[in-house]
């Protein structure tokens, strides 16, 4: 089994009984292989895993996908054959999605080490329709969480990367369960992937993915919606027990 999880408000999230018992679990089980997906950032990822709360991954899709790495000596290593499109993609682009986007009232770019993606947060002063200052370049946006926009180079995010991990490294994926929370991870659910959908998820999400049968809505929130969809779709023969 392959465990493909989104981290802010899923993986890391739930109470902290749900957490231990799948990550006990998880560091308990040589056939169950794990990989972080994630907007998050090499630098975050790397001190997150090091301060040890965490299991450790094997395979890393940060930067909302603009990231492809193996995560090795307790660093986030990026793969080059595997992120060289989409560093073409983005390339030139930075410079001139931070001129166009300078102007808009309510935005600001995030404090973090940007690769080939820019994220903003925006408040109330924000309006969604300002982002038009970006029609012609070839660029994707994601408004999520109330709060965030991320810009990608065009095509790229986190399912299609991940399916270009999961063809790298010839995974059944069949045995593939992506989960997440919000609406940047809704590209992982159009992979058609087993998805787990964890409470509490963004009602955005939520609609977006009504009309995918693999996309299991979880009564329960964070690991202990992981654990619930382990159950939902069969996929270890003993899977972690049932948050109560």
């Amino acid at each position: 089994m392959v465990l493909a999880t989104d981290l802010d408000g899923t993986f890391l999230g739930g109470s902290k009984t749900d957490r231990t018992a799948l990550y006990d679990w998880l560091r308990a089980q040589p056939d169950v292989q794990l990989i972080f997906v994630t907007g998050r950032d090499p630098e975050f990822i790397a001190a997150l895993c090091a301060a040890g709360d965490v299991p450790t991954p094997e395979y890393v899709i940060g930067d909302v996908g603009t990231t492809i790495a193996r995560f090795d000596k307790a660093r986030v290593q990026p793969l080059p054959d595997l992120e060289a499109p989409i560093a073409a993609a983005w390339r030139g682009l930075s410079d001139e999605v931070q001129d166009r986007l300078a102007s808009v009232d309510g935005l600001w770019l995030q404090k973090a080490a940007f690769r080939h993606r820019l994220s903003y947060e925006y408040d109330d002063r924000f309006d969604r329709a300002a982002l038009s200052v970006l029609d012609g370049l070839a660029v994707d946006l994601i408004v999520s969480h109330g709060c965030f926009v991320d810009v990608l180079p065009k095509g790229v995010s986190k399912g299609p990367s991940l399916l270009r991990l999961i063809a790298h490294l010839e995974l059944d994926a069949d045995r593939v369960l992506v989960a997440g929370d919000t609406l940047n991870d809704l590209s992982m659910f159009q992979t058609g992937l087993h998805g787990a959908l964890v409470g509490g998820a963004e009602p955005e999400l939520l609609d977006a993915t009504d009309h995918l049968p693999r996309a299991h809505r979880c009564r329960h929130i964070g690991a202990g919606g992981i654990t619930e969809a382990i159950h939902a779709h069969n996929l270890h023969p003993t899977p972690p027990e049932l948050p109560k």
